[in-house]
């Protein structure tokens, strides 16, 4: 292996989501709970697969939106496992209520801060909006799908990251996957951080929002779905990869059964306990 190579692997296992897995299993009274939410397993897109706990219904969101997107995230079958980028299950199947329908790739890339950039730019993607799909690397090189799609490729050479047109122009969707792996390689959660705004109040909490601690360890999760009740009360369904790099899925909640896999979520009260990690601080970010 090279110099240049084990730099780099060094870099990516000091950002990748791992160290801090949730220490603090469901009290055997959380366990015994049973949810009001019902999941509709014919269901295809998310909206219509995980139904809102009693008393609360699913938030409309405005036409186009991210928010839209997300809610109508296209769903794997029913019971259908979390799979690693080999394609074989990873062995913790108990902390997910659905898979969302999209590839994991076939390189340990794909992991937690790489897929908010997933849903993120697939969403800008589909909406057409080509110009606004660009992501910055840990280094702090901006790097846009235009300029891939014109052929441009990063260039690295030690500490320094440099751009030459190298390929040819593709502007397809397997150009633009291709793309992505690019940004995973050099992205993390570190400068996810750095481009997203935060979120300063419990009422601004919304779907595309991503709770995220940056670093080593650090982790991301992306708030996928919002419902609420008659006082204005949200509940959020969360949706995250890790590592190694695997199927984006939604996460249940052990810490309240009686919503799972709804979670409250507070920006004035740390830690925020997800089913797989815990956020020491409760701090919410979006994309700007």
């Amino acid at each position: 292996m090279s110099f240049l190579n084990l730099k780099f692997l060094l870099i990516f296992l000091l950002l990748s989501c791992n160290g801090s897995i949730n220490q603090n299993p469901p009290t055997a009274e959380e366990q015994e709970e049973t949810s009001t939410a019902t999941i509709n397993p014919t269901g295809e897109k998310l909206i219509n697969r995980i139904a809102p706990p009693a008393g609360y219904t699913w938030e409309i969101a405005m036409p186009n939106s991210f928010a839209e997107f997300l809610q109508n995230l296209p769903l794997k079958d029913a019971g259908s496992p979390v799979l690693d980028y080999t394609g074989a299950p990873i062995n913790n199947q108990e902390e997910h209520i659905a898979i969302i329908n999209y590839d994991v790739g076939t390189k340990n890339l794909q992991q937690c801060a790489d897929a908010t950039i997933r849903l993120r730019a697939e969403y800008l993607f589909q909406q057409k909006r080509f110009d606004e799909i660009g992501f910055h690397f840990t280094s702090g090189d901006y790097f846009s799908w235009t300029d891939y799609a014109n052929g441009t490729r990063p260039i690295i050479n030690g500490n320094s990251v440099s751009f030459s047109q190298t390929a040819n122009a593709d502007d397809s969707y397997s150009s633009f996957r291709k793309y992505l792996d690019v940004v995973y390689n050099y992205a993390g959660t570190i400068s996810v951080n750095k481009e997203t705004s935060p979120v300063h109040s419990n009422a601004a909490i919304s779907s595309g929002d991503i709770i995220i601690t940056p670093g080593s360890p650090g982790h991301a999760v992306m708030i996928v779905g919002c419902a609420k009740d008659k006082h204005n009360n949200r509940v959020y369904l969360l949706a995250e990869s890790y590592m190694p790099a695997q199927s984006i899925h939604v996460l249940k909640n052990p810490f309240e059964s009686g919503i799972s896999p709804w979670y409250r979520l507070d920006l004035n009260s740390a830690p925020i306990q997800t089913a797989r990690y815990t956020f020491n601080e409760a701090k919410i970010k979006r994309f700007k």
